[in-house]
């Protein structure tokens, strides 16, 4: 991460939006303040509309300090990205263990269901695959500390929000994580294309879907620690899918097998 910027004790201001301390975007803001997470600054639009004039509203009841500006300021807050009238200065995430994560699914009575990723740079996949994993009733996220996106402004942003109420657990070796999550009762499945359908296998019980990169999917170690390997069917001449895609699906899929 790139160093920001002060002016004064907490004025920060974003060179890069792939900064930890910065959230954008009125969902991913709302989002923020109804978790709790401690805001350092907002900055807002002058002239402030609709859920803008909410937003305030949330702040002023927090206490957080609030900063009416004009949009070259949100911009430049933002690295140019559309911050839709609203930045956050925010805290460091703070990031769970994997015992927190199974904790809360012993909490709520469930099965374990945590998903891991290994070594997913794309900000978007990432944000968009935490969100899935909220709406999914996922316990968790696990993530390598290396060569894998941040949780920053893109992912908050990406995950409408969900970063704020997904345990997300960041560790120093996958392998080792997935050994230490089967030792713990949970079924470890990878996804690949080359795999069984995901449809036509038992997702049920304690389990940890493993999600590959853009590029190269899951390592061959990483598979090697699975305990069996699920796609999703494709059909036509293009025959590969952004990861968060069969990601979602497969979610979706665990969701409905423990509906039924």
């Amino acid at each position: 991460m790139k160093n920001v910027k002060m002016k004064g004790k907490r004025d920060f201001i974003s060179k890069n939006q792939d900064n930890e301390n910065i959230v954008f975007g009125r969902n991913p803001v709302i989002e923020t303040i109804k978790s709790g997470r401690n805001i350092e600054k907002l900055f807002v639009l002058k002239e402030p509309e609709g859920s803008l004039k909410m937003i305030i509203s949330m702040a002023r009841e927090r206490g957080f300090v609030i900063s009416e500006v004009d949009r070259k300021k949100l911009d430049e807050l933002s690295s140019g990205q559309n911050n839709q009238g609203v930045v956050a200065i925010v805290s460091p995430y703070e990031y769970s263990t994997i015992d927190d994560i199974l904790n809360y699914a012993k909490q709520k009575g469930e099965d374990p269901f945590v998903i891991i990723l290994d070594e997913i740079e794309d900000t978007h996949n990432m944000g968009s695959i935490i969100r899935s994993a909220n709406v999914c009733g996922a316990h968790g996220v696990i993530v390598p500390k290396r060569r894998t996106a941040l949780i920053t402004a893109t992912v908050a942003k990406a995950s409408a929000g969900a970063v704020e109420y997904t345990k997300i657990a960041k560790v120093t070796n996958i392998n080792q994580t997935l050994r230490e999550l089967k030792e713990k009762g949970l079924w470890i499945i990878g996804t690949d294309m080359k795999g069984d359908i995901c449809y036509k296998s038992n997702l049920r019980g304690p389990v940890g879907i493993v999600v590959g990169s853009e590029g190269k999917g899951i390592s061959r170690l990483v598979k090697d620690n699975c305990d069996i390997v699920v796609s999703v069917p494709v059909k036509g001449e293009i025959n590969s899918l952004n990861a968060s895609v069969p990601a979602g699906i497969i979610m979706y899929e665990v969701l409905r097998q423990r509906s039924i």
